[in-house]
C-alpha cells in the first residue's frame, strides 16, 4: 500500500477531531453556533436518557448549564478512537466533564460514542451517545492566585479571552 491512503486516513482522523475539539470548546464557552457546527444539520443526540435532534440538545444544553455549572465547565478528551470507511467514521473519546457548581466540583468521566459522515466534503456528527462510566463530587476550595481579584477569569461566553485576537503576530 502505498503512502497516499495512510495520508487521507491520517487527515481525516485529524478533522475529525477537530470537530471533537470544537464541540468541546462550544460547550464550555456556552456557544451554541459553535457547537452546532460539530454536527449535522439532522443529526441525533442520545444524551442523559434523551434521544433527540442534536439542535434540540444544544438548545438544552446551553439554556441549563449555567444553572447547572455557574462557575463554568471543562470537557477534556483522550484515548480518542477514529476508524473510517469511506464517508462515515466511527469514533470512541473518553471524556473528562468538570462543573464548577461553586461550592463543589461535580465530574463524570465517560465516553462519547460517535458516527460521523462526510457530506459535501466535510465530517460532522450525524449520531453521538454520551457514555457514562462514573461521576465525583468533591468540596470546592479556593487556593493561590484564585482569591487574586486581578487574575484573568474564563467566561462562558464569547467575552472570554479565547474569542479576542490577542495572538495576532506582532508588526
Amino acid at each position: 500500500m502505498g503512502e497516499q491512503p495512510y495520508r487521507q486516513e491520517m487527515l481525516d482522523e485529524y478533522l475529525i477531531m477537530k470537530v471533537l475539539t470544537r464541540y468541546c470548546r462550544g460547550v464550555d464557552r456556552l456557544d451554541a453556533e459553535l457547537i452546532g457546527s460539530a454536527y449535522h444539520e439532522d443529526a441525533i443526540e442520545h444524551h442523559a436518557g434523551h434521544d433527540r435532534p442534536a439542535g434540540d440538545f444544544i438548545k438544552a444544553a446551553v439554556e441549563r448549564m449555567p444553572t447547572v455549572a455557574p462557575g463554568g465547565t471543562q470537557h477534556r478528551l483522550s484515548n480518542i478512537s477514529i476508524e473510517v470507511e469511506g464517508d462515515l467514521a466511527w469514533c470512541e473519546a473518553y471524556f473528562h466533564a468538570v462543573h464548577n457548581a461553586g461550592d463543589r466540583l461535580n465530574e463524570m468521566f465517560g465516553r462519547y460514542v460517535h458516527r460521523f459522515e462526510r457530506r459535501n466534503g466535510e465530517w460532522k456528527i450525524a449520531e453521538r451517545w454520551a457514555v457514562l462510566d462514573f461521576t465525583q463530587s468533591t468540596p470546592r476550595t479556593a487556593i493561590g492566585s484564585e482569591n487574586n481579584p486581578a487574575t484573568l477569569r474564563g467566561q462562558a461566553n464569547k467575552n472570554d479571552i479565547s474569542y479576542q485576537q490577542v495572538l495576532k503576530r506582532p508588526r
